[in-house]
């Protein structure tokens, strides 16, 4: 299931689309695990990831504010973000801040880690 929606971005006498790709669980860890520019982006906080984290996983709270954008801005835009949190609400919201930054393809896991059936680990 591939459910593409967007944001609409208004400035000063310029307005532009930005597409975010929201995928099943199935379609994100297929897509995350054939592509060898993946890159896996948890955002939840700190509390959260002491349930566990996608192995590989990237942390940056976007509850951190300038912190989490400047963090966000020292990686490859390039790459293929796959980008989750606790319900998918919050990795929605990051997708849409790392269009608006440059990212050229970030992709939210649809039901976030609540719903996530993949493997799991703990950060040390």
């Amino acid at each position: 299931m591939l459910k593409i929606s967007y944001c609409r971005i208004s400035f000063i006498k310029f307005e532009k689309k930005l597409f975010m790709s929201d995928l099943s669980q199935a379609m994100w860890s297929s897509q995350m695990n054939n592509n060898p520019d993946a890159v896996v982006l948890d955002v939840r906080t700190a509390e959260e990831i002491s349930e566990g984290i996608i192995p590989s996983a990237i942390h940056n709270d976007i509850y951190r504010g300038q912190d989490f954008i400047d963090d966000l801005e020292a990686l490859d835009k390039e790459k293929h973000y796959y980008v989750y949190c606790r319900s998918g609400a919050r990795s929605s919201q990051a997708c849409a801040i790392m269009k608006q930054l440059g990212f050229v393809n970030v992709f939210n896991l649809l039901g976030g880690f609540l719903d996530w059936q993949g493997d799991t680990t703990f950060l040390n």
